[in-house]
């Protein structure tokens, strides 16, 4: 199954910027019925550093730092998000 991808621009409260990868699992549909047709799996994100990443709703995502006992929270302005 390959992976849709979108990149994500956040902030924390100091102004730090995170990158954050957006993977959608898609399955390719079109040997069924219905030539093209495609189906969305669960989203799943990370950061570019590989640090795991919880969306918690609307634009505000957890960050997982290595070193850090508490996720990092962050927030975007992306329109899909927000």
């Amino acid at each position: 199954m390959p992976h849709s991808e979108k990149t994500i621009l956040a902030f924390d409260p100091a102004g730090n910027e995170y990158f954050i990868d957006m993977f959608v699992s898609v399955r390719d549909l079109s040997d069924l019925q219905h030539t093209g047709a495609i189906s969305d799996g669960p989203s799943s994100f990370r950061t570019r550093e590989g640090h795991s990443v919880t969306h918690l709703g609307g634009g505000e995502f957890a960050v997982m730092v290595p070193g850090e006992e508490e996720a990092i929270t962050v927030r975007t302005e992306d329109p899909d998000f927000v």
